[in-house]
């Protein structure tokens, strides 16, 4: 058996550091007073388009139900980070939109990332590192179907 075979799977191998940058981050923004983000908010809010989006899209591409999604945008519209806007091509519809607490959390955010990013590479080598992002990239192809 090799030794570096640990019995882990991909998905698992894949889901630890992204919990780790996670973590950081909400720890990040805590300390800069975004206190009331939570994870299952982010996951929402992460797919909010520039101009705004509908609350089906929103659900669709966080992989929840309507009603999952409506409630999490209801306590993220609470909470400032985005706002419920009329639907300029639709009038009927209505766009969830970025507010202006929200744009001021995703510098801190980014900024987390990466310095995430950069310890993570000097761990790995910049070599190593562009291979992994190669191969996450590839893997995306065939695993997101809301890619851009």
């Amino acid at each position: 058996m090799d030794p570096a075979d640990d019995g882990m799977n991909l998905g698992l191998l894949l889901f630890i550091p992204y919990r780790a940058m996670e973590q950081r981050i909400f720890a990040g923004l805590a300390d800069a007073g975004f206190d009331d983000f939570t994870p299952s908010q982010a996951r929402v809010f992460q797919r909010i388009a520039p101009g705004g989006s509908r609350l089906t899209d929103l659900a669709e591409q966080a992989q929840i139900t309507k009603q999952s999604a409506g409630f999490l945008v209801d306590q993220l519209e609470r909470s400032r980070y985005v706002e419920r806007v009329p639907d300029p091509a639709d009038a009927r519809a209505r766009l969830v939109r970025i507010a202006e607490r929200g744009a001021a959390a995703i510098p801190v955010a980014a900024a987390i990332v990466a310095q995430v990013e950069a310890e993570w590479e000097a761990y790995l080598g910049s070599r190593r590192t562009g291979q992994l992002r190669q191969a996450l990239r590839l893997l995306r192809e065939i695993t997101d179907p809301y890619r851009a």
